[in-house]
């Protein structure tokens, strides 16, 4: 069990990328990596959002997420393939858990 690791989301660093959107990181090895991004009522992301250089896993945690075409309530899990692009948004504001298998 040495090999695991742990971090409470509320220990995480918080970095805003964007007026009322946070990141909190979770975890990387170098490549791979786990956060959790938190969206207030009303936020856009600015421009599209690319998944390069490789795909985006999204499970929503709480609230409704919008990928800019159409409504996700908290529970449902997203997967994007690498190349593919959506304009996250939300009106209600939403907490998302985001893993990147490949950056």
């Amino acid at each position: 069990m040495d090999d695991y690791t742990s971090v409470h989301v509320d220990e995480s660093p918080v970095r805003e990328l964007f007026p009322g959107i946070r990141l909190r990181p979770l975890w990387t090895n170098g490549t791979a990596h786990a956060n959790v991004l938190e969206m207030d009522p009303g936020t856009k992301w600015p421009h599209r959002d690319v998944h390069e250089p490789g795909p985006e896993e999204v499970y929503v945690l709480d609230g409704t997420f919008n990928d800019g075409n159409r409504d996700y309530p908290a529970g449902t899990f997203l997967h994007a393939p690498t190349g593919s692009w959506h304009v996250p948004q939300t009106t209600t504001g939403c907490t998302l858990f985001l893993f990147y298998p490949e950056g």
